[in-house]
């Protein structure tokens, strides 16, 4: 059942909470985990941008530092040992439950600027679902948290559709969230979001690398764009580039798409597509690609040693990355660490099942490296 109530809150702030309460279960002893510290907030100085050249744009230079976000994993690694994969496996009975949660970051902005606020809960959705399909865990339910100073009701009905639609496409059941309507802490217009997903794989079907080998084959699956990382960066670009959201976007092969259209695309939901591929065996490890990159996120799920050859131009970079590269005069190796780069899942592969989801019509999906002796991830 989901039961929602209204009570009085702390610090004047109205929380209405969606709920399901089920029976608690037994203590059971657990492994932690911590997803991308990445804060995607914009350094300001004297509540302005900080200058930055026009050209050689970088993340951190946008605000976000990611190095500073897997200091902070290091050191709470220490405090709560097992942390750092893409979701925390919790044993019950002969399964894990597999959990994740995330927000959307800065894309958020560009929502509030463009009106669309029917997909952005799209995004919400994947970003946790796709972490946790990474373990080979199907969803089984989301739940999601709203702020926002003045509640309207409409905009908010908006995001919880895409919320909706995002739990569908994953088929996972929203369960339940929380509203919290706290006056004075935001802008007007505008909200923050955050959501959290539960999924279940059996012990003996966990994906995690471990059995990963020299000569495994790496298989991209396509993104639809930015997805809902870098977009402190995006819009630092978008902010010097003399264009607006409104702008078609340069370089699209003459196709009516506006900037803010191709940066609003709401996240691709890997889970039936990624489920559909473990069923047919050989997969040996995933990695989502989201806030680091191709860098480091794909090391992410190999055993020591081992590293990656990534094949560049094996496919389709996406217009709005070479927009962004050419506006921002960002380096290769600062886009590889700060976007998907038109690949927003990996999955390590045998040969054999290779040569099988690349025979597969049905299915998009390419050939982008291969797993080598070494460390990191080396691009050719």
């Amino acid at each position: 059942m989901i039961s929602t109530r209204l009570y009085p809150a702390p610090s004047s702030t109205l929380s209405l909470r969606r709920a399901h309460l089920p029976s608690p279960p037994p203590p059971i002893k657990f492994q932690s985990f911590r997803l991308r510290p990445i804060s995607c907030a914009i350094s300001k100085t004297n509540g302005e941008l900080k200058p930055e050249d026009h050209k050689g744009m970088t993340y951190k230079g946008a605000g976000v530092d990611i190095d500073a976000g897997t200091e902070l994993v290091r050191r709470i690694a220490k405090m709560a040992p097992g942390i750092g994969g893409f979701g925390g496996h919790f044993p019950f009975g002969d399964s894990y439950l597999v959990a994740g949660t995330d927000g959307v970051g800065t894309k958020l902005k560009l929502a509030f600027e463009t009106a669309i606020h029917d997909t952005i809960g799209i995004d919400l959705v994947a970003m946790s679902v796709n972490d946790i399909v990474t373990s080979g865990a199907k969803p089984l339910f989301f739940l999601d948290y709203y702020a926002t100073s003045k509640l309207d009701v409409d905009l908010a009905e908006k995001v919880i559709k895409g919320i909706v639609d995002g739990c569908k496409q994953s088929d996972c059941v929203l369960l339940g969230g929380e509203t919290a309507e706290m006056p004075g802490f935001y802008a007007k217009g505008e909200y923050d979001l955050s959501g959290f997903a539960v999924g279940a794989v059996k012990k003996d079907e966990l994906i995690d690398g471990k059995n990963i080998v020299a000569g495994d084959i790496l298989i991209g699956l396509p993104s639809s764009g930015v997805h809902s990382n870098g977009f402190s960066l995006v819009r630092r670009v978008l902010g010097s580039s003399g264009l607006s959201l409104s702008d078609n976007l340069p370089g699209n092969s003459g196709k009516p798409t506006t900037i803010g259209e191709a940066l609003m695309a709401p996240t691709v939901i890997y889970v039936k597509q990624v489920l559909d591929i473990i069923s047919k065996g050989g997969v040996k490890g995933i990695a989502h690609i989201t806030g680091g990159g191709f860098t480091d996120n794909i090391p992410r799920v190999f055993p020591d040693g081992l590293g990656a050859k990534i094949f560049t131009g094996s496919w389709e970079v996406l217009p709005v990355f070479h927009w962004l590269q050419q506006a921002g005069g960002i380096e290769d190796a600062e886009m590889r660490r700060t976007f998907n780069m038109g690949i927003g899942m990996v999955l390590v592969v045998t040969k054999d099942a290779a040569d099988r989801i690349l025979a597969d019509s049905s299915v998009a999906a390419y050939h982008i490296g291969e797993v080598v002796h070494g460390e990191g991830v080396i691009f050719s």
